[in-house]
C-alpha cells in the first residue's frame, strides 16, 4: 500500500502551544457546545452555547490612543 496526494503523512513537528493559540486568533475560532440534562429520557434543560473568540488588532480600534475624540 502506498501514500499518495491526500493520504499522505504529516511531518513529524513540534508546534508551541502559543504559535497555535497565535495562528486561531488571527483567524478567529467558533466554539459551539449543547449541555442537555435529562432524567428519565425526560430533557428538562437544554442549554445551546456558541462563542466567537478572535484577536483585536490595532488598526480595528475606534480610536488611536491619545486621540481625545
Amino acid at each position: 500500500m502506498t501514500l499518495t496526494g491526500r493520504d499522505e503523512a504529516l511531518p513529524d513537528r513540534q508546534v508551541a502551544l502559543v504559535d497555535l493559540l497565535d495562528r486561531l486568533l488571527a483567524g478567529g475560532v467558533v466554539i459551539t457546545g449543547d449541555i442537555v440534562l435529562s432524567i428519565a429520557d425526560i430533557d428538562l434543560v437544554r442549554i445551546s452555547l456558541r462563542a466567537l473568540i478572535t484577536s483585536v488588532t490595532a488598526t480595528d480600534a475606534p480610536f488611536a490612543p491619545g486621540d481625545p475624540s
